[in-house]
């Protein structure tokens, strides 16, 4: 999605709701989904695990960023078609551009996010021992909050690319 932001914005961005508005709805959707993820696994064993409730907060930390790239999709699209209905607007496209390399910016700091994520979730799965630990961490606080930690599996959803 980064990419089709570059290449929208490099463009004349002539037409802004056919070229900026499919971006936008993908972004859009992306943030629903991570925001669904992190619901998910803030219900599952995750937050048990050795550092799972620390990368849940840099997960939503992460669908903010998303969903801040879809805003500035949005703003782009209306500075673009503010022409149509102002004449003191900027005629130029600087602020769409600006606007959609600030929503780039912000998918790759959030993938930068989630792969740290997984790679860190991947390396402790990987390994017997800390698997054992989360195990146990996870049987501590089902004995100490029953109703927190249902018997979901966290990983298929913590393995979903950016």
């Amino acid at each position: 999605m980064s990419a089709q932001a570059t290449r929208i914005r490099e463009g004349e961005i002539a037409k802004p709701v056919r070229e900026i508005t499919p971006l936008s709805l993908q972004v859009h959707e992306l943030a629903m989904k991570c925001t669904r993820q992190l619901h998910d696994l803030s219900v599952s064993r995750y937050p048990a695990m050795k550092g799972g409730a620390d990368n849940l907060a840099r997960l939503a930390g992460a669908c903010a960023q998303i969903s801040l790239a879809a805003t500035l999709c949005n703003l782009a699209i209306h500075h673009r078609t503010e022409i149509l209905l102002s004449q003191d607007a900027d005629p130029t496209p600087a602020t769409s551009r600006e606007q959609l390399r600030r929503a780039g910016d912000e998918m790759q700091r959030a993938a930068t996010i989630y792969r740290a994520v997984a790679r860190q979730l991947s390396r402790r799965l990987a390994s017997v021992s800390e698997r054992a630990e989360d195990r146990q961490l996870i049987s501590d606080a089902r004995r100490h909050h029953p109703q927190q930690a249902p018997a979901t599996s966290p990983v298929p959803a913590t393995r979903r690319r950016v």
